[in-house]
């Protein structure tokens, strides 16, 4: 074939490969056609990847064959042992992994002008920075995001003095660094210094943020990613990689921008509010000690079998409690006494958009039962009981009404409007706002203490004895 056809045949592989790209992500969109979302993206990607090989004309291929095969076994495993219940943490970590890959290839190129082997023209050169910049910070901070959704880091906010100001003077610097790089000789120290700053950025952007905000995070580390890998293709004159990284990029930002609108604030209030960061209190700033209404598993199984309408509502209890199976066999328990069992999915429930909803459908729970906070909301004035799992802020009254609590103004499921609420809890603490939740204590409320597991089979058993 002539060098021309060859070039043309290229180009449509990337067209195409461009076209699954984007009828993937479409698909994913619905639990209906989610997997085989995935499977057209993978197939695009698949097809970006040979194509790309092919039109570089690599002569030896002994290190992508080795990258190929270290890659799939590791993707493989992850695939098959990690769990589901720390699916925020494999997230966080490939959003990490792509961020890192994408300065990783920048920082590549940026040698090859050091050492001569090619010219940088102005666009090539600020690409370059512009990935190693979001890419590094994109590493560091999906790094710390996955150490406090594994608790090895703090998951409280970490505000320190001047925090603005300080994460302002570093981006500041960088650009700076950068704007140097671009139009000077090259300069291998100050390339050194954007990188370790660019890391640096990183954990000093996460690390003032709490972990009720890591949906948010990682939703817009996701979009960083994205963004890393568009650069990164426009330093590789690479156009499926341009077109894969702007998919991810947008939607990574789209996806932020409807869990911000789910709490009913702003990035910046996300970003820079350092919510969760103060002691635990109430809704008036005051630690207050009031009795609260507890419950036997045999008594919450009375309620519960005989009620006409339950409302389940899961959070990150049950996340941790890696009781969604659980939770299904109680729903199949109450079904077969005629109950009409629904789910309430928080937007913003879990450590990652969508957190119930996976683990929900991991246990085989019917997505028809799965209702979003503003379809569900008008039933609770009509259920007998709303049973609440582990979840917290998200179902906390003093959003509606306590201005001077963090998440006023957030919306929330309208559980304490149920006749009966039964919430299922470890102990007292609050959740990641530092706030007590008025919920506890409402003369509808039964605490039903421990772990979300192990109670859920207590229930299970007591309604087969009724």
């Amino acid at each position: 074939m002539t060098p021309a056809i060859i070039d043309a045949a290229i180009g449509v592989t990337y067209m195409l490969a461009a076209v699954l790209f984007i009828v993937g992500l479409k698909w994913l969109s619905s639990p209906a056609t989610a997997r085989s979302g995935n499977m057209i993206a993978a197939t695009g990607m698949l097809l970006a990847v040979l194509v790309t090989l092919l039109d570089r004309q690599i002569i030896g291929f002994t290190w992508i064959i080795a990258g190929l095969v270290v890659g799939s076994v590791l993707g493989v495993l992850a695939a098959r042992l990690v769990k589901m219940t720390a699916m925020p943490q494999m997230v966080a970590i490939l959003n990490g992994l792509g961020g890192g890959a994408s300065a990783l290839v920048a920082g590549g190129e940026y040698l090859r002008v050091v050492e001569g082997l090619e010219s940088a023209t102005l666009v090539g050169a600020i690409t370059i920075m512009l990935s190693v910049l979001i890419g590094a910070v994109t590493f560091s901070g999906s790094a710390i995001a996955f150490g406090k959704l594994q608790e090895i880091v703090t998951g409280r906010a970490f505000v320190f003095p001047l925090q603005r100001t300080i994460n302002g003077l570093v981006l500041a610097g960088l650009l700076a660094i950068s704007a140097v790089l671009v139009f000077s000789a090259p300069s291998m120290p100050l390339f050194t210094a954007l990188i370790i700053g660019s890391l640096v950025l990183g954990v000093l952007l996460v690390m003032p943020i709490g972990g009720a905000d890591m949906p948010v995070v990682i939703a817009l580390l996701n979009s960083y990613s994205g963004l890393a890998a568009a650069a990164t293709g426009f330093v590789l004159d690479n156009y499926a990689l341009i077109i894969s990284g702007a998919l991810v990029g947008a939607s990574g930002l789209i996806l932020t921008r409807i869990m911000c609108v789910a709490m009913n604030r702003s990035l910046a209030n996300v970003l820079f509010g350092g919510v969760g960061a103060g002691p635990v209190a109430g809704p008036g700033g005051a630690v207050e000690q009031r009795p609260v209404r507890d419950v036997t598993p045999e008594d919450a199984a009375v309620l519960l079998g005989y009620a006409r309408s339950v409302i389940v509502v899961p959070g990150y209890g049950m996340a941790v409690a890696q009781a969604q199976h659980h939770v299904r066999e109680l729903a199949e328990l109450l079904e077969a006494r005629g109950v009409d069992v629904r789910y309430a999915i928080h937007p913003v429930a879990g450590r990652m958009p969508g957190h119930m909803n996976v683990l929900l459908a991991e246990a085989n729970v019917p997505y028809p039962k799965l209702f979003e906070m503003d379809d569900i909301n008008p039933e609770f004035e009509r259920a007998d009981v709303a049973l609440v799992i582990g979840a917290n802020d998200v179902v906390n009254p003093a959003a509606r009404h306590a201005t001077d609590s963090p998440i006023y103004g957030m919306p929330i499921l309208d559980v304490d409007r149920a006749n009966t609420v039964i919430v299922m809890k470890r102990s007292m603490n609050p959740g990641f706002a530092g706030i007590e939740n008025e919920l506890f204590y409402q003369d509808n409320t039964r605490m039903l203490f421990g772990d979300a597991r192990a109670s859920l089979t207590k229930l299970a058993a007591a309604i087969k004895d009724l």
